[in-house]
């Protein structure tokens, strides 16, 4: 009797299916969801009273592209000071946007600049700076920048790491975003698009402006956030 075959030899699109000019490598790298706990508690109350209070964001590296960025702060596997909660930084370049995703747990954004929306099972739900947005449990959704010559700057909170640790898992992308850059006719949006694009590495294939335009407006940027 043959053993049944697996359902595909190949994963799917989602998090275990790499493509071309991968960007967004938490989508296919080894991570830590949930951080092992050993030792004496003794030891441990003493570990964790010896973490830093404050994380310095511009110590961070921005990673993704390249209308869309995103930046750790605080995780199991980037800090031992918290095993619950998950944070991060998203900036979107003017017009951009981001995969098409879903995940068990909920997340709060924090839109800290720019204006948007979001797609949330097919439903719209618009944004701007100073709102608090909420991303359901276990909806489809997709963040889009609605600016057209600035960035949109916002703060991820959510409790993925409970979620993974109760064996929530599924979560899957139905979407990648875009792999080439949002085009503009304004100037200063070029400027924005260009700035936010050198976050992550300079000579990429798909940067159209001017190299030298680029290093002047990315130290301003990188100094900022």
């Amino acid at each position: 009797m043959t053993p049944p075959s697996p359902r595909s030899a190949e994963p799917g699109p989602g998090h275990n299916n790499p493509f071309a000019d991968v960007v967004w490598e938490r989508k296919t790298k080894h991570r830590i969801f949930v951080r092992a706990l050993e030792g004496t508690y003794g030891n441990l109350v003493r570990e964790l009273f010896t973490q830093p209070r404050v994380y310095r964001t511009k110590d961070l590296k921005w990673k993704g592209g390249p209308g869309s960025y995103g930046k750790k702060i605080i995780n199991p596997q980037a800090v031992k000071v918290a095993q619950s909660i998950e944070t991060h930084m998203e900036v979107y370049a003017p017009g951009g946007r981001t995969s098409k995703h879903g995940h068990m747990n909920s997340a709060v954004f924090f839109v800290l600049k720019g204006k948007g929306h979001d797609v949330h099972d097919g439903r719209r739900y618009d944004w701007e700076a100073g709102d608090a947005m909420i991303v359901e449990n276990a909806c489809v959704h997709q963040h889009f920048s609605d600016e057209d010559e600035d960035e949109c700057i916002l703060l991820v909170m959510k409790a993925k790491p409970l979620f993974l640790f109760m064996h929530m898992l599924f979560q899957k992308v139905a979407e990648f975003p875009p792999r080439t850059r949002p085009r503009s006719n304004s100037p200063s949006c070029r400027r924005v698009i260009c700035r936010i694009g050198r976050l992550r590495e300079p000579g990429a294939a798909d940067r159209r402006s001017s190299p030298d335009l680029c290093r002047r407006r990315t130290g301003q940027f990188l100094r900022c956030h």
